[in-house]
């Protein structure tokens, strides 16, 4: 099984090649076939530049540039439209996700299941200087989307996860333009039933450059999503639902 990891960048010159490096390093050690995707979201600083630079050093890792609007959906949906591996991997350019994370979902996926999904917030999980203010909001909107859905996962919202191909293209069309992309494609996945595991992960706060994810993003595009696919739970009489076999 071959590996697409998904790397969305914008003006991120200051993390890319170690982000990059180290999660070729947990790939490599560990046999997995891989591609590293980064895509170029209208950077301004040199992220192309050494994007290009790291594909000359390894052909398995590519850059492609999002010419159109910039934003964290519009770069994933881009991503998720040119990878060329059995199944995907989203995941920060900032390093804040755990490359060796990569590899527990690699290992499940070969168990069997159709996703793989990690969680901050269980035992085992290791967080570092977790932002108070999105830590409080992150926690009631997952607590809302948990009841809402009836759902044992708790941490919906993080956008570090793993896809079978065959996944990526039954929640097609993706409607989300920015980070409520991150929900979007978990509860699609689970309401359209496909199988998923959930693993502890490990996330560490930047260490330059400034997040792009911004708080009054939390509100109504996020709320537009979860309600969109909760429609869909309740009365699409599972006109989306996976066929058996499939």
């Amino acid at each position: 099984m071959k590996l697409s990891v998904i790397i969305p960048a914008h003006n991120e010159e200051g993390h890319l090649r170690k982000t990059v490096e180290n999660i070729k390093k947990s790939l490599i050690e560990n046999n997995i076939e891989y591609e590293i995707l980064i895509v170029n979201d209208n950077s301004s600083d040199n992220t192309l530049e050494i994007g290009k630079s790291l594909h000359r050093e390894d052909p398995n890792t590519r850059i492609i540039t999002n010419t159109g609007k910039n934003g964290y959906g519009f770069a994933i949906v881009k991503g998720l439209n040119n990878f060329n591996g059995d199944a995907v991997v989203l995941t920060m350019a900032d390093g804040s996700d755990n490359p060796d994370d990569i590899v527990k979902y690699y290992t499940r996926l070969q168990e069997g299941f159709d996703c793989v999904f990690g969680t901050r917030f269980t035992k085992g999980a290791n967080v570092v200087d977790y932002p108070i203010p999105k830590l409080i909001l992150n926690r009631i909107g997952n607590i809302f989307i948990k009841t809402l859905f009836r759902l044992k996962y708790n941490d919906v919202t993080n956008g570090f996860k793993c896809y079978k191909r065959e996944v990526i293209e039954g929640i097609k069309p993706i409607l989300s333009h920015h980070f409520n992309l991150t929900v979007e494609m978990p509860l699609k996945a689970i309401v359209r039933g496909y199988s998923y595991s959930i693993v502890s992960t490990d996330w560490f706060n930047r260490e330059k450059g400034i997040s792009k994810w911004k708080i009054k993003e939390t509100g109504s595009r996020y709320l537009f999503i979860i309600l969109y696919v909760l429609l869909e739970k309740y009365l699409s009489r599972g006109d989306y639902i996976k066929k058996v076999g499939t």
